[in-house]
């Protein structure tokens, strides 16, 4: 196992990889008369992981929910991990807070359609083409309704309550970044 927690087979894997494509591609190339330059290849590819591999690219990926596949070399990981880590950690709270507010407006869709639900009922209920039965049945379902529609707003209400606990997380942990110079 490498520091990471990798098993070193793993970067050895990852480390063949681009010479299988670049094997393919050299073939590719040789087709049409092309010879591939595998230094300047290596050099271009060595160079894009140097740049890739920095703390700012790091808490950007991280950040936006993205995943770390083990590319970088030993010596720019644990900077590039910490800071990919930061990141995660701000799109995680990010996350509660966008998750709560979907599922507050979801309810509130829910409690919306559930009243127009509620006005045909009730439209119906007096009219005059409507059976004694039929009004038994509608009043249960206005019942019903009107039981579920409480239920959402409690749901709500405690949605609400974890909501303002999210983004008081968020805005400490921001206040926290802003002294990192990544956010």
């Amino acid at each position: 196992m490498s520091a990471t927690g990798m098993p070193s087979v793993m970067r050895m894997a990852r480390a063949v990889i681009p010479r299988i494509a670049l094997a393919n591609w050299r073939k590719a190339c040789a087709k049409h008369g092309i010879a591939v330059d595998f230094p300047s290849y290596r050099a271009g590819h060595d160079e894009g992981l140097r740049d890739f591999c920095q703390p700012a690219r790091g808490f950007r990926l991280g950040s936006s929910g993205g995943q770390y596949h083990g590319l970088c070399a030993v010596d720019l990981e644990p900077r590039f991990l910490d800071a990919f880590r930061t990141g995660q950690q701000l799109y995680s709270l990010r996350s509660n807070v966008n998750s709560t507010d979907y599922q507050i407006n979801a309810r509130k869709n829910e409690i919306v359609s559930l009243e127009g639900m509620m006005r045909d009922k009730e439209a119906a209920l007096i009219s005059r083409e409507t059976t004694t039965e039929e009004r038994i049945l509608l009043i249960a379902d206005l019942k019903r309704h009107s039981v579920h529609i409480g239920e959402l707003e409690a749901e709500i209400m405690e949605l609400s309550e974890d909501r303002v606990i999210y983004e008081q997380e968020l805005r400490s942990y921001e206040a926290v970044l802003a002294d990192t110079g990544y956010y």
